[in-house]
């Protein structure tokens, strides 16, 4: 439908040739991005004081960046519910990048997560209906 195009960009870089910039490659990209999910999804795991799940999380992220992840301790003041809902989007986060970048350990992970935080926030729920 479209027709290629034929001839080279005008656009060039100012000061230097392509080889001169930095690159990652999709690969490097997608890990970047899922240990930055796993991180996030550690922060909220740490802060709701889950250790056996923050632990495979912090595996995860040392495995994906070659240093071991910072870790937060645990908040009880923290509104679990709200939290349950913040590692669930997060966990799902991390499962979209971890298929794409076919990382079947993290896709477990997270999927296992989805569904521990789905409980979680069933429970709630069943315990603001009895409370009614």
């Amino acid at each position: 439908m479209y027709e290629p195009i034929r001839t080279k960009p005008v656009v060039q870089r100012v000061g230097g040739r392509h080889s001169d910039y930095p690159h990652s490659t999709r690969a490097e990209a997608l890990d970047h991005q899922l240990a930055g999910h796993l991180t996030a999804l550690l922060a909220v795991t740490d802060a709701l004081g889950l250790g056996d799940a923050g632990d495979r999380i912090a595996a995860q992220v040392g495995r994906l960046r070659g240093t071991a992840p910072a870790r937060e301790p645990h908040d009880p003041a923290a509104d679990p519910a709200a939290l349950h809902r913040r590692a669930h989007d997060l966990a799902g986060r991390a499962l979209v990048v971890a298929a794409s970048r076919a990382d079947t350990t993290v896709a477990i992970l997270a999927a296992e997560l989805m569904d521990a935080h789905t409980a979680a926030l069933g429970r709630f729920s069943e315990n603001l209906a009895g409370r009614l």
